[in-house]
Parts: structure tokens; C-alpha cells; sequence
């Protein structure tokens, strides 16, 4: 594996086009996505989130056919470029594997007797998407200039596998609270007023109020000590881009979807406008965490733009608690959080102190030690910069 990541990871002039890099990794992750695909077509009750009608989309058997014949074809060209060919023959090894186990061809071992699945499936359609989305620009008009496979891009990408394979658990997890409120609660006339709202019109409350809890709840994690700690992870992200987003705590992401939902199940929105918003917010958080440098300047006051949110995970001193929303600045701007300097960007990211552990399961116990701590931490402004 760390020769594996040596080869995704190989300085610049290793990496010029003709020398079989970027066959070797495009290669390698079609045949990753053509690998997990099948295990989903294989075993759709175990790890697709769609469940039965993945494996009844023909167009999802052909799109891998055509992956899989793509990634022989970038392999064999990579070997043949590359003085080092590791990205070629593990490739290689890959679609073999995905072949043997059928290919898009595999026969489908669907029951529907199982209501537990990991959201594999959910991974590869998101990275996918996201992925095509967000490299490409950030290639051509990004930030700052670091390869796509950056500091703790490992780390980041676990993240994205860990949040997208249990969607399941945190999604129940999340509603639960809301769905046993409104299950207590009167006011079926007042959510059916707001149902009867049109669409565009309930797509932007929803995206107002969710702002709202957010950004209280966004500021609680930032002020009490121990919720920092949960914070402070994804804080820790020494680099940011689509990516970074989902340097998340468990913990934390449950906190605050289980808070940010509440608007949107007890006030009695229509589902059109929840899936709209669910769908926007999801494109959005990795759209603000980017590394982009468009010019926003004509809006950056009135919705939140990468430069925005970028400073909210700036070290600089002037960077501490500040721009929390994720929608509309003008939350930050109320209650004296707000700081957009012209033209500026952070000069870099993370957390100096306390120092975050690397790794996905040092960065998840991390926030527990706190509770087997006996001397109080610091200060939340101590503790989120030097």
C-alpha cells in the first residue's frame, strides 16, 4: 500500500503527461469504481442503498462494461509508459478480480429480506459525481496549487467511505428525534399551510432556518470545550477542496443533522422541497470547502462562497470564530461574526493547538479522551489557535 501511495502521490515532474501517470490513475480508479459497482450488483441487500432496482438498471451493467474495458486500456498504456508500473498491474490485478466475480455480468443475490445495508453504492455515485464536478474546476481555476492527491487526501477519502457507508445508521439517527417530536405535537393545520406554500418559496425557508440551527448549534461546538473537541477534527484539515468536507466526527455529524432537520420535519415542509434542499445542501457543503478561486465578489455578502468559508478554517488570529453559516452571511453579520477581508485568502488551515492525531481512528477517539481528562482544556480561543 505505501508504494501504491508513493505512485498517486509522485512529485511533479513524475507526473507530466506521456510518462503514464495519469493513465495509471485514471486506470486505477476505474477499476476501483468497476470493482465496488460489481460487489454492489452482486449483493445488493448487503451494500447498495438502492437496493433492487440497482441491479434491474441495465444502463448500470453497460456504464461498467464500458469502465472495465477503459481501465484495461489506460493499465495496458500506463505499463507501457511507465518506468514504474505498479498503478498499471495493481489496476490490472483489480478488473481481473471484478471479472472473475462476473463482472456486468454477476449474477444478483437479492432476497429483500435484509432492512440493514452499507451505502456502497451511495460512495461510488457521490465520488463519482463529486469528483467530476469538482477536480476539473479546481484544476483549471483553483486556489491554491496542490495535486489532487494532497496532504491527508487518505484520510479525507476514509472519511467520505465511512459517512457514505453508514448513511443508513446516521440517517436514522438523525430523524429520529424529529419523528418522535412530531409524533407528540399538534399543528397538522399549520404544516399543511406550509406544505400548500409553493415550492421555491418552502426550498428557501428551509434553506434559511437550517442556516439559523446551524449556525447556533456551529458556534456551541466552537464555545464549550468538549463539543470542540468533536470539532476540532474537521478543523484539522491541513488542505482544503471538495474533499475536506467530509473530515467529519461521527459524533458531530449525527449532532447536527439530527438539529439542522428539525425545521424542515416538525414545520410540515412538502417533500419535494426537502429533497430539492437535501440534494442542493450535499453539493454545496463540498462546493464552500473547494479550492476555487472564482470571482464571487458580487455575492459574497449575501450567500456564502468558498473565500467566505475558507476563513472560517484560517489560522490567522483575525480567523477565530468567525463566518459560520453555511447559506447566508448575513447571519455572521447580525450577531458579529462576519469577516471577509477584500481580496484575501487565508494563508494556510488546520488546528495548532490542541494537536490532532492522524489517522481516522486517532482522530475518532481523540474527542473521547477528553472525558478521562482531569485537568479542564483551554480556552476555546487557546484551543483553536496558537
Amino acid at each position: 500500500m505505501t508504494i501504491l501511495k508513493d505512485e498517486l502521490e509522485a512529485p511533479a515532474d513524475q507526473r507530466r503527461f506521456g510518462m503514464g501517470w495519469v493513465s495509471g490513475v485514471a486506470a486505477f480508479v476505474l477499476s476501483v469504481l468497476a470493482f465496488g459497482t460489481v460487489i454492489c450488483l452482486r449483493y445488493p441487500d448487503q451494500f447498495a442503498a438502492m437496493g433492487q432496482p440497482l441491479y434491474k438498471f441495465l444502463p448500470i451493467r453497460l456504464t461498467l462494461q464500458i469502465g472495465m474495458i477503459a481501465a484495461f486500456l489506460l493499465a495496458s498504456l500506463s505499463l507501457a509508459l511507465r518506468r514504474n508500473k505498479v498503478l498499471g498491474t495493481t489496476s490490472m490485478a483489480i478488473i481481473l478480480l471484478a471479472s472473475a466475480l462476473g463482472g456486468p455480468h454477476a449474477q444478483t443475490d437479492f432476497t429483500g429480506e435484509s432492512d440493514l445495508y452499507l451505502g456502497l453504492d451511495f460512495f461510488l455515485l457521490n465520488l463519482v459525481f463529486l469528483g467530476l464536478v469538482f477536480v476539473p474546476i479546481e484544476r483549471i481555476a483553483g486556489n491554491r496549487a496542490q495535486p489532487i492527491f494532497r496532504t491527508d487526501w487518505r484520510e479525507d477519502l476514509l472519511y467520505f467511505l465511512v459517512g457514505s457507508l453508514l448513511v443508513q445508521g446516521v440517517t436514522f439517527l438523525s430523524i429520529t428525534p424529529s419523528m418522535t417530536i412530531l409524533k407528540q405535537t399538534q399543528g397538522a393545520s399549520f404544516r399543511d399551510f406550509v406544505a400548500a406554500q409553493p415550492i421555491v418559496i418552502q426550498f428557501f425557508e428551509i434553506m434559511f432556518l437550517t442556516d439559523v440551527v446551524q449556525y447556533l448549534v456551529h458556534r456551541l461546538f466552537h464555545r464549550i470545550p468538549w463539543l470542540w473537541r468533536f470539532h476540532a477534527i474537521h478543523h484539522s484539515a491541513p488542505a482544503m477542496d471538495w474533499l475536506a468536507s467530509s473530515r467529519m466526527h461521527l459524533i458531530e455529524v449525527v449532532c447536527l443533522r439530527a438539529t439542522t432537520v428539525m425545521p424542515m420535519f416538525l414545520l410540515g415542509f412538502a417533500q419535494p422541497a426537502l429533497y430539492a434542499y437535501i440534494v442542493v445542501v450535499y453539493f454545496w457543503s463540498a462546493m464552500i470547502h473547494s479550492n476555487v478561486r472564482l470571482n464571487f465578489r458580487l455575492i459574497e455578502h449575501f450567500i456564502v462562497t468558498p473565500r467566505f468559508h475558507h476563513w472560517h478554517h484560517g489560522i490567522e488570529r483575525e480567523a477565530i470564530d468567525v463566518n459560520f453559516a453555511i447559506h447566508f452571511p448575513i447571519l455572521d453579520q447580525i450577531f458579529g461574526t462576519f469577516y471577509l477581508p477584500e481580496k484575501q485568502w487565508p494563508s494556510g488551515y488546520g488546528v495548532i493547538n490542541p494537536k490532532i492525531p492522524r489517522g481516522y481512528w486517532q482522530q475518532f477517539l481523540f474527542p473521547l479522551m477528553y472525558f478521562r481528562r482531569t485537568k479542564p482544556l483551554d480556552s476555546i480561543h487557546d484551543a483553536t489557535h496558537d
